[in-house]
């Protein structure tokens, strides 16, 4: 199963979002249930595996965080793949995402090495974009480029299962864990 850590965002941050998207006259807006900020990335693993992490987070204990959203960039070189939000440098952040690459290991998910880089996907994009899409685009970029919301609440992390369907993925919360030291317990296993 495709799975993935990620940050839940509350629903004043979705709402604000959404009205960003409808602003912007290109691509495929990432809908609002689906909108986070992606932890760390699993791939397809085992549920015996996804049931060994449940385990191992569950241990996990941090603190509530406060982002904030700061700007927009493109992702994906020279032909941009997706268009997103940036989170804001957040030691509390940087800390969370070591712990739960250190769980993720430990219950056996080989992680890539790789900059963490957090953001909200808001955009995807077709492949080959025409000149005309990379205008709109560099013309958001400029309206909306200064995007930003300060003090949004981070008060769990979930573990996500990925469903790639021809619309596009579809992303269910398999677990999810307060981050005020208290892992919520009402589910039976990850599977």
């Amino acid at each position: 199963m495709r799975a993935f850590l990620g940050l839940p965002l509350p629903d004043p941050v979705l709402d604000a979002m959404e009205d960003l998207q409808a602003e912007i006259p290109v691509g495929r807006s990432v809908p609002p249930e689906n909108l986070h900020i992606t932890l760390a990335f699993l791939d397809d693993q085992p549920a015996a595996v996804l049931d060994a992490l449940h385990q191992e987070l569950c241990e996990v204990t941090a603190p509530g965080l406060s982002l904030s959203v700061q700007g927009l960039d493109l992702m994906g070189g020279k032909s941009p793949k997706v268009l997103c939000a940036n989170i804001a440098p957040n030691a509390a952040l940087t800390q969370l995402h070591s712990r739960l690459r250190t769980r993720v290991q430990a219950a056996g998910i080989e992680l890539p090495r790789a900059r963490f880089r957090p953001h909200v996907t808001l955009l995807r994009f077709a492949r080959r974009l025409d000149s005309g899409a990379l205008a709109k685009i560099g013309h958001a970029l400029q309206a909306h480029g200064d995007f930003s919301i300060k003090d949004v609440p981070v008060e769990s992390f979930n573990l996500y299962r990925s469903t790639l369907l021809p619309e596009g993925p579809r992303y269910d919360v398999l677990a999810q864990y307060p981050l005020d030291g208290l892992p919520e317990r009402g589910r039976n296993g990850t599977g």
